[in-house]
């Protein structure tokens, strides 16, 4: 059903997640198994890519969620809802990462012998520039941009939900005049530039180079999800799909052994080639059923995509404090049972740190910041609800609210909740809304979403179906329940 859980992609994040990590403690993996890290070495130094996947999997996600609720019509309302809702998703686990890198840095000029590299990036203006989540936007290398790591891509991220108000108009408009595969074939040619510039200049990692990365693989993953959504496959095309996604696994891993053990005369990460297959990746997975998408929808994979977030923002704050506990106390990781038990060590810590994140910081945050524009006002006049008529008809009121949501309706957006029911009828009056549902009379002025879920979208669906003036809450099939005794 659209708008629920794509749970394949959910757990593919932990898999890109993972990938960067490994990429970051590759120098300590060889310490510990050099012949196993030679030979994972192809994958483990692209390890980076596994932020083009973010990126294309952000654009995905995003548009699978809110296309139908600002694509049709710009709402500034709806575009400021939407980016607070980002912030809630992404600025909690940040902020405290940053003041975490803060405090290292703090930690380290007061104690031991051995001090930061360098210091100049952390001033007044750099802390505003990371607590407003811009300062990659002045840098043309993101190294260095930021006190913790990883959080240039957040820098990155913000940019590109600032352009998403704009881009979802113009993605809901190529999808209506545009058949699937020709959105597949454009989602490809939006993810290009990066492997086009690659090739021009021979290296992945150039002045600005971040900024077609995020731009047009954000996109990318867009006309990805625009295709899908599109799509009407049978089962045994599901199940190809599925397949697919693993023949497609196989190919960018066997290309990064290839481009590796045959490079590019002009081009030194030649391995960034394979960002080609990231989109049919992406496409395959979430329409795909069997093999690899259940395998990345079981539960645990799914809670690895949940918390993978927390996993990318502190890893590197433990691979930092490491580094310079190796230098303060002359350690060094060995290929013996102590390195490797060391390695892991690390590992866990820095699984423990993202759960704790996830489930002390992130969610509950994000929670709080949505209740903060998850508040409707109620006239205060004529606010009483009445009764649908004289008899007890809690249950039938009930039915005809769930099996409402089974009815076909373009102004219903299915991606949000089962449906919506708007209220048209006078008081004490039960009538049927020229859009097919039930309508449940209590006020000439009122409607009432079907679910609390519909509440991000109540304005959208307040201009396309609700009397002028009319006060948009919402209630849950109990509520209704509750309207018809």
């Amino acid at each position: 059903m659209r708008g629920a859980e794509i749970k394949a992609l959910t757990g593919l994040r932990i898999v890109a997640a993972v990938w960067v990590v490994l990429f970051h403690f590759r120098p300590l993996l060889y310490q510990v198994a050099p012949d196993v890290t030679e030979a994972l070495a192809p994958v483990l130094d692209r390890g980076a890519q596994g932020v083009d996947l973010f990126f294309i999997l952000s654009g995905f996600v995003l548009t699978w969620n809110y296309l139908d609720r600002m694509g049709p019509a710009w709402s500034t309302r709806a575009t400021l809802h939407f980016l607070w809702l980002r912030l809630s998703r992404v600025w909690p686990v940040y902020l405290v990462t940053l003041h975490l890198a803060a405090l290292w840095l703090i930690f380290t000029l007061n104690v031991g012998h051995i001090p930061p590299e360098d210091t100049s990036g952390y001033n007044a203006v750099s802390y505003v520039r990371q607590l407003f989540l811009v300062q990659l936007w002045f840098e043309p290398y993101f190294d260095g941009s930021s006190w913790d790591g990883p959080a240039w891509s957040i820098s990155a991220e913000w940019l590109a939900y600032l352009l998403f108000g704009a881009l979802i108009l113009v993605i809901f408009r190529i999808a209506r005049a545009t058949r699937a595969r020709s959105l597949v074939l454009l989602a490809i040619a939006a993810a290009l530039p990066p492997v086009v510039l690659l090739m021009a200049t021979g290296h992945f990692y150039t002045p600005w180079s971040w900024l077609p990365r995020i731009v047009m693989q954000f996109t990318a993953g867009a006309l990805a999800c625009a295709a899908v959504r599109k799509l009407h496959l049978t089962e045994r095309t599901q199940k190809r799909a599925g397949y697919l996604s693993i023949v497609l696994g196989a190919v960018i891993v066997g290309g990064l052994y290839f481009f590796d053990k045959h490079p590019m005369n002009t081009v030194g990460d030649a391995g960034g080639m394979v960002d080609i297959l990231f989109v049919p990746q992406v496409v395959a997975l979430a329409v795909g059923v069997g093999s690899l998408p259940a395998l990345l929808s079981t539960r645990l994979l799914v809670y690895g995509g949940q918390i993978s977030f927390g996993l990318y923002m502190v890893h590197e704050l433990v691979h930092t404090a490491w580094i310079w506990t190796t230098r303060q106390f002359e350690l060094t990781l060995t290929p013996t049972l102590s390195g490797k038990a060391t390695l892991l060590g690390l590992f866990a810590i820095s699984l423990v740190g993202a759960i704790a994140l996830y489930h002390l910081v992130e969610e509950p945050a994000r929670r709080w910041m949505r209740r903060m524009v998850d508040i409707r006002p109620v006239e205060q006049a004529n606010t009483k609800l009445h009764r649908i008529d004289t008899e007890d008809r809690s249950d039938e009121v009930a039915a005809r609210a769930a099996d409402a949501c089974n009815l076909p309706n373009p102004l219903c957006d299915r991606l949000l909740c089962p449906c919506y029911h708007c209220v048209t009828g006078r008081l004490s009056t039960a009538e049927v809304h020229p859009i097919g549902y039930p309508g449940i009379a209590v006020r000439d002025d009122l409607c009432l979403a079907g679910s609390g879920g519909c509440s991000e979208s109540s304005d959208h669906f307040h201009r396309l179906a609700c009397p002028p003036g009319g006060a948009v809450h919402t209630c849950s099939v109990s509520a209704l329940r509750h309207l018809g005794t």
